[in-house]
Parts: C-alpha cells; sequence; structure tokens
C-alpha cells in the first residue's frame, strides 16, 4: 500500500495585476492593481514580488493617504528598503506609483479591495487601453 500526500494548500491569494504590454509610447497608466485590502503593509510585499523583473527595484512607493492605512516611512520588502510616501492630495487618488531608480516610473489604477469581480473586470481592462 502507497501513501500519498495531501495536495499543498495554496501559498496565498494570487495577485490581481494586469500591466499594459511594453510600449515606447507614453501612457497615463501602465497597469492595474486589485488588492484584497487597504493595509499598505499587507498588500505591497504581494505587489512588489509580483512586478516584472526588467522594472528593477522598486525603492519609492506612493499611495493616496486618504484610502490607506497609516503606514510607516520605510519597509523592508525582501532584504530590500522601499521609501513609502502617502499623498496627501487628491491629484491621484485611486493610483499608486512605483519608482525604480535606473529603471522608470510606473502608475497603476488601484481598483478599491470592495469591488466586485464583475465590476472590477471592465475597470483593469479600460485602463490597460482595451476598453471602449
Amino acid at each position: 500500500m502507497t501513501a500519498t500526500a495531501p495536495p499543498s494548500p495554496p501559498t496565498g491569494p494570487h495577485l490581481r495585476l494586469r500591466l499594459a504590454p511594453d510600449s515606447v509610447l507614453p501612457r497615463r497608466l501602465d497597469g492595474a492593481w486589485w488588492p484584497r485590502s487597504y493595509d499598505l503593509l499587507a498588500e505591497l510585499p504581494q505587489l512588489l514580488a509580483g512586478l516584472p523583473s526588467a522594472w528593477g527595484h522598486v525603492t519609492g512607493v506612493t499611495v493616496n493617504g486618504a484610502a490607506w492605512s497609516a503606514a510607516p516611512g520605510r519597509m523592508l520588502v525582501c532584504d530590500r528598503v522601499v521609501c513609502l510616501r502617502q499623498a496627501a492630495g487628491r491629484h491621484a487618488p485611486d493610483s499608486v506609483v512605483l519608482l525604480a531608480p535606473g529603471h522608470g516610473r510606473w502608475d497603476l489604477l488601484v481598483v478599491p479591495p470592495d469591488t466586485t469581480e464583475e465590476d472590477a473586470e471592465p475597470l483593469m481592462t479600460t485602463a490597460l487601453g482595451h476598453g471602449t
């Protein structure tokens, strides 16, 4: 008789991120991110781990301070320091800005965590420029 091990449980929720295809043309948004909460300390490590390696190491993140929970000025992600900034104004209440020195800046639309899947899909598609 041989015993089989039970299947491994999922390691965590899947990252809900869509990125626009590479292009030489400038665009307002580089993708869309649908976090599960507005807890930056919980959500940011998964987002940064899921980014393409070509984006380099993100060292700066700016989010709208009104929506996100309070966060320290810096946090350690994958053994690297990431500087966090919460914008006080309403310049981009629905986006997160990622900065990687020597690689660039990326702006992602943030789909509110409480958005239903039915409503989130068109928002993410439109952010990539594929919507009508």
